[in-house]
């Protein structure tokens, strides 16, 4: 279910961006909804349930996390949160951007592997649909063949379900388990607050982001409470 999930988030976004070429302000009201929704899951679910272990430090496993997704929009030029600057890829492929978003996925699949939570699942997969769409575009733009902008794509798309293999596979990350899903909530609080906080144009309050951003913290509560509640 992990695995099939994770992929047809990212064919999802693919066809998105096929069938109806969403614009910019589409593609930030939904990355304005999954950041809230990511969010939501990581202060309502993730964030209680490292610090309910009690290990020692364990804040510094999730500030290790914020650092480590800086060092990653370093690369990807903020592609995770909306920032599309199309003009520096326009003559090549996106190697930087490509390699930055792929470990990004990959590093999100690692704690699936670890834990059965349809919360983290379903966060990581409304996550990844508005990323998959940045991306596609971006190769898009690149004028690549069509048949490398696909394989590109699987590639990518190949990366969270690998993640969640290998950390299924190999036994210490079901030790580490509790640091490692505090760095992945340092990356989500990074990628969530860049979408959320990050100043619109001239400042002005954009109801639309703002009604996108309510809906997300809305299904989140409700998803959390669910899960309480079964």
């Amino acid at each position: 279910m992990n695995f099939i999930a994770l992929i047809v988030s990212v064919v999802f976004g693919v066809l998105l961006v096929v069938s109806f070429k969403p614009s910019t302000k589409v593609i930030q009201l939904f990355l304005s909804f999954s950041g809230a929704y990511l969010l939501s899951i990581t202060v309502l679910h993730l964030l209680p349930e490292v610090f309910e272990a009690h290990k020692e430090n364990i804040g510094v496993y999730i500030l290790l996390g914020i650092l480590i997704q800086t060092i990653l929009e370093f690369f990807s030029k903020g592609a995770e949160h909306g920032h599309v600057h199309l003009h520096p890829f326009t003559n090549g492929i996106p190697w930087l951007l490509f390699i930055s978003l792929s470990l990004h996925a990959f590093l999100e699949g690692i704690p699936l592997g670890t834990v059965d939570s349809n919360l983290l699942l379903w966060a990581i997969v409304v996550h990844k649909i508005p990323i998959t769409i940045v991306l596609f575009i971006f190769l898009i733009e690149t004028k690549l063949p069509k048949s490398t902008t696909y394989i590109f794509m699987s590639i990518f798309a190949l990366m969270s379900p690998l993640g969640l293999l290998i950390s299924k596979e190999t036994s210490v990350f079901s030790i580490y388990h509790t640091e490692i899903t505090a760095i992945i909530i340092g990356i989500f609080l990074h990628i969530a607050t860049a979408i959320l906080f990050e100043s619109t144009k001239n400042h002005q309050f954009n109801v639309r982001k703002f009604i996108a951003v309510l809906l997300g913290f809305f299904i989140a509560f409700i998803s959390t409470q669910w899960l309480v509640m079964h």
